[in-house]
């Protein structure tokens, strides 16, 4: 094994925008209205994919959603709010660095919010470089996204471990030959990812 392969959301980086609207007590009913028309709407499947703005993104929800206008621009502006660095997690990147692997990230990631927190996290000074779907306009599952990381970085697949939080992306990367490690969230996964290092590499 030479490669670990990260995928940030809540793996990485928390992102639970449920928990963030509750805590800022947003009645029930007006949370289940924002998590249903701007987290789980179209739109944002496409701003993860680079197809649109999030001018347009807030633009198109508001035609649809009881929502206002302004409303839902608050909430794309919350967007870095919602998010802080699982610090249990983040601990492994410098002690796998000095074991000798290459780290890499491959998320699904806006590209407006990837370009501020890039600089505000440090942690991405531990990384040998990495993807983000609405960079390359393709976002997992799509198998496509792992082929074009390894093409870019010229890995083999059997040499990487893939650690990602979503069963549908795992099971994708998997098929491409990668080992891997499905977190469910985890906010602590050094255990468990020390198992499968050791495993991999018959320790």
């Amino acid at each position: 094994m030479k490669n670990i392969i990260f995928d940030l959301g809540n793996v990485l980086i928390s992102f639970i925008p449920s928990a963030y609207l509750k805590k800022k007590n947003y009645p029930t009913n007006i949370r289940n209205t924002i998590l249903n028309d701007v987290f789980r709407s179209e739109e944002w499947k496409k701003l993860d994919n680079g197809d649109i703005t999030v001018a347009e993104a807030i633009e198109s929800i508001s035609l649809k959603s009881a929502l206002k206008k302004e409303e839902i621009a608050l909430v794309f502006n919350f967007r870095t709010d919602m998010m802080f660095p699982l610090d249990d997690n983040v601990r492994l990147l410098p002690e796998l660095k000095k074991r000798g692997f290459r780290l890499f990230y491959l998320s699904n990631f806006h590209l407006d919010i990837f370009e501020m927190i890039r600089y505000d996290y440090y942690f991405f000074r531990y990384f040998d470089g990495g993807i983000i779907s609405a960079d390359i306009k393709i976002s997992k599952p799509d198998i496509r996204i792992y082929k074009y990381f390894f093409g870019k970085y010229a890995l083999k697949p059997d040499e990487c471990l893939y650690i990602d939080d979503v069963e549908e992306n795992v099971l994708a990367a998997a098929s491409t030959g990668m080992q891997v490690f499905l977190t469910y969230g985890s906010t602590k996964i050094s255990d468990e990812l020390e198992e499968k290092l050791k495993t991999r590499m018959g320790n």
